[in-house]
């Protein structure tokens, strides 16, 4: 069993669309793993996309999740109301100079990569930043954050990397609660944003800071997010937060072998219902990892 007591779990969806089967898997394995190990199990709504992100789905979300059977303690964190802890978060990597403006866009990201004909990607395909902004002078930058220049702020990886522990690692548990340790390689991420132009925050910098407000002791999440977690252990060390165990299940893949996902119309779960499946028709899709 873990060494936690007890045992902090969450599922964590954002509601810019509805639940799938792919979500169904990720909150009914969380259940599992809390309901083994005798720990608790919270609900967080990942909602700093102001934009995406809409009223309707979190009620989906908590319908779609009560339908399945899926309980968790109230109240519910929702990352819209807790801006200013990830602005803390922020300040404080700014103190050490770890945080850099940036005011390029990603339409100059994606043109300087495709100058350089065709940058390295960071784990999730995207062109990694060539760091044309890493060395602009501080007082050029706050000229130009002064006159409302759009900007956001990136990590300085080589920075970061100076002052965080030489071996940067965490561990892995598997269903019978086994771990081992996994080496970390976060510079592969390159200078990525922690602070987004229209939020204070972007999803790795605030997810770091709710495991750790919220006392997450078991991070349950698909393959998808594996690679991030690196990225995640990184920061928990320059924060001087705790790193939780991590457990990183197979992804449900639709007939063309692609993972589900609300941007592929991917069918919902209030789809399914309405079509007559059952929760336990979708508990037995989730394990068979079948839509």
């Amino acid at each position: 069993m873990t060494p936690h007591d007890p045992p902090i779990f969450r599922f964590a969806p954002s509601p810019n669309g509805r639940l799938h089967l792919g979500h169904a898997r990720s909150a009914l394995l969380n259940q599992e793993f809390a309901r083994r190990a005798g720990g608790r199990l919270l609900l967080r709504i990942e909602d700093i996309d102001l934009e995406r992100c809409r009223p309707a789905f979190v009620a989906g979300i908590v319908e779609d999740l009560a339908w399945l059977g899926f309980t968790w303690e109230e109240p519910v964190r929702r990352q819209s109301d807790h801006f200013e802890d990830y602005r803390d978060a922020a300040k404080r990597l700014r103190e050490r100079n770890l945080l850099y403006p940036c005011f390029c866009s990603r339409r100059d990201v994606a043109r300087c990569a495709a100058a350089k004909g065709g940058a390295t990607t960071d784990p999730d395909g995207a062109p990694l930043y060539a760091g044309t902004c890493r060395s602009l002078p501080m007082r050029e930058a706050e000229r130009r954050i002064a006159a409302g220049e759009p900007h956001v702020w990136r990590l300085a990886m080589n920075r970061a990397l100076d002052v965080a522990p030489r071996e940067l690692g965490y561990s892995r548990f598997d269903a019978d609660f086994r771990q081992e340790s996994v080496p970390c390689t976060p510079s592969r991420w390159g200078d990525v944003v922690l602070v987004r132009k229209d939020t204070p925050t972007s999803y790795h910098l605030a997810v770091v800071v709710d495991d750790a407000l919220q006392g997450v002791t078991h991070v349950v999440r698909g393959t998808d997010l594996e690679a991030a977690t690196d990225l995640h252990v990184l920061l928990q060390a320059l924060l001087r937060l705790p790193t939780p165990w991590y457990h990183h299940h197979a992804l449900i893949l639709d007939s063309g072998g692609g993972k589900l996902a609300k941007s592929r119309g991917s069918e919902t779960l209030e789809s399914l219902r309405a079509r007559g499946w059952t929760p336990e028709m979708v508990r037995s899709a989730v394990r068979a990892g079948v839509p």
